[in-house]
């Protein structure tokens, strides 16, 4: 059973009839046309003397052109120019916003545009790995935001830039809410009841000449919240109340408290932060940098001042936009997935969800291990085109984060398996220097791995694997079977001389690189069984990407009976079964 819809998914539903609806009205100004007017603005005033003595005739012209436009009289001319551009502006403005549309249909979002170039993209709903909702400062005036969707494939992502800020939040939530399989199963279900709410949504949300889904009222003021005309408070009112949202929003919380449980939300408080920053491997380079520079002008090279002082001065900026952007980060559990948010002024927060992690690694860098700092890293199949804090890649779900929140984040990303079951054993894959149930490298693995070969190891589990790796950079990667592509298992001439292999999950592409060198030989080979036997069971079974969907044992009475043996693979993302042993001669 679905959750109940929030107020801003109900308003959103109107949009979600399959029909083709427009953006907000500053939209054209929002995608550069204050950037266009700002130009304009520069080379008239740089220009104006040019400007006027080209239209008048007079080379030698000279003089302020105000000036000399109010002692010829030609104030009206020039008041009816100005008027000229700024309606050309305008239509050009108004005739972009008309050719720029999206629909939202029970498969796919789609978004055209462009006036002497069309354009359109499409982003299918079961392809959707997650959805960011981002509030630039001056969209935020207008009361506005964009939708991010991305989507698997390369360059396939698809924006909804600008909608009305209560608008994107609701459309966020009914696009994820019909990517679930909800919509499906309600289908499927086909009760009386749940046939009349769907036709009272339609009825509620859909004028029937197609004059309010197609025309400029949609583009998000009033299900933003604007009074109406002919309000009780008139126009005085309206104006105050829309001032008065505006403030709510720029002071109200990145995170709305009733959207995820208290107990799954994890902060970053400043300090560590700060600290994280001070202790991270750009600090260390920047010594390096500073340690050659006094040695240089210490035997009178001052040349290397003037080359590298800029590069330190631009340093600073570094710092201080990963800090002030990560100070509002948050990490939280909602009934669509992870959502992550940040900024203080520019707000971004992404929903990821459930079934769409690909691989998750938690790493520890030599310099948080005194203080127990750690930081987790994701695979997904699509990356939003918004940036993280402070220019970090969206796959990095914690930034810094003790054991505790290590564990309330893992909670979260893998909520099947990081269970109090496994608490102990995620444990010792992060701290343990080995010898325990992982399956570890034998002793003349030392040869090639002096430092870490006790502390390598894997253990499959639950249809996850986990491999741990590294003494001075500890690491603790885990892949959902049921997310794998494919299994690699390599032998070099070295490997082959001592009896070892090396093994590597092939995942989508991310920051993390699941692997595994110096197994014993005969234990690489189990381990390809293991694996690839585990990844087709658990891809069979695996429905999380259709988090809400129905059962098929439930589904299966009111439809139609099935036709395939019951040994047949159901229509689910299998995983690339053509797994591999590879030998390096």
């Amino acid at each position: 059973m679905s959750a109940p819809l929030s107020a801003a998914e109900r308003a959103a539903e109107r949009y979600t009839d399959g029909e083709w609806h427009r953006l907000h009205p500053a939209t054209p100004l929002l995608r550069g046309g204050i950037v266009f007017v700002a130009i304009l603005g520069f080379v008239l005033s740089n220009l104006r003397e040019r400007i006027v003595g080209f239209f008048v005739g007079t080379p030698d012209f000279g003089g302020d052109p105000i000036d000399q436009i109010y002692d010829h009289g030609w104030e009206g001319w020039a008041l009816l120019a100005i008027a000229v551009v700024l309606l050309l502006c305008l239509g050009a403005f108004y005739l972009s916003w008309r050719m720029h549309s999206f629909r939202i249909t029970d498969d796919a979002v789609e978004v055209r545009s462009g006036i002497l170039f069309r354009t359109q993209r499409k982003a299918r709903l079961d392809r959707i790995q997650g959805i960011n909702v981002v509030r630039p400062v001056l969209a935020r005036i207008f009361g506005a935001a964009k939708l991010d969707i991305s989507v698997a494939g390369h360059d396939a992502n698809v924006q909804l830039a600008y909608l009305g800020s209560s608008l994107a939040d609701g459309l966020r939530g009914d696009v994820l809410r019909m990517a679930s399989g909800v919509r499906a199963s309600e289908a499927v279900a086909g009760s009386a009841a749940g046939g009349a709410v769907a036709a009272g949504t339609v009825a509620d949300g859909t004028v029937a000449d197609g004059t309010v889904a197609d025309g400029p009222v949609t583009a998000g003021p009033v299900a933003d919240g604007a009074v109406a005309p002919g309000a009780p408070d008139g126009r005085v009112g309206a104006v105050s109340d829309l001032v008065t949202r505006r403030v709510n929003e720029f002071i109200a919380p990145e995170l709305d408290p009733n959207a995820a449980p208290p107990e799954s939300v994890v902060k970053i408080p400043p300090l560590r932060l700060l600290g994280s920053l001070v202790l991270s491997g750009f600090t260390i380079f920047l010594l390096v940098v500073i340690a050659l520079l006094v040695i240089g002008a210490s035997t009178g090279r001052v040349w290397l001042l003037l080359i590298v002082l800029p590069g330190l001065l631009g340093s600073a900026s570094f710092y201080i936009n990963r800090f002030t952007k990560s100070l509002r980060y948050s990490i939280a559990g909602t009934p669509d997935g992870v959502r992550v948010g940040f900024g203080l002024l520019t707000l971004s927060n992404e929903t990821l969800p459930p079934g769409r992690i690909h691989a998750v690694e938690v790493l520890q860098p030599l310099l948080w291990r005194p203080f127990g700092w750690w930081q987790i890293r994701i695979d997904t199949a699509g990356h939003s085109k918004e940036k993280g804090a402070a220019g970090q890649p969206n796959t990095t779900m914690l930034p810094v984060g003790d054991a505790v929140d290590v564990s309330r984040v893992l909670g979260l990303v893998l909520p099947n398996f990081a269970t109090d079951e496994h608490r102990d054993l995620i444990a010792s894959g992060m701290t343990s220097k080995g010898r325990d149930a992982f399956t570890g490298s034998p002793r003349r693995a030392a040869w090639v791995r002096p430092f870490s070969w006790q502390r390598n190891g894997y253990r499959i589990v639950d249809g996850v694997i986990l491999l741990r790796r590294g003494i001075v950079w500890r690491s603790l990667a885990m892949v959902p079977l049921a997310r794998l592509q494919s299994v690699e298992i390599e032998q070099g001439p070295i490997d082959r001389l001592l009896g070892l292999a090396g093994a590597r999950l092939h995942t989508v592409s991310g920051p993390v690189r699941p692997r595994l060198a110096a197994l014993d030989a005969p234990q690489s080979v189990t381990l390809f069984d293991d694996v690839a036997s585990g990844a087709i069971a658990s891809a069979q079974s695996d429905r999380s990407h259709r988090w809400a969907e129905l059962p098929f044992e439930q589904a299966a009475p009111l439809a139609a009976p099935p036709t395939v043996p019951a040994s047949s693979t159901p229509p689910t993302a299998a995983p690339d079964t053509s797994a591999h042993r590879e030998e390096n001669h």
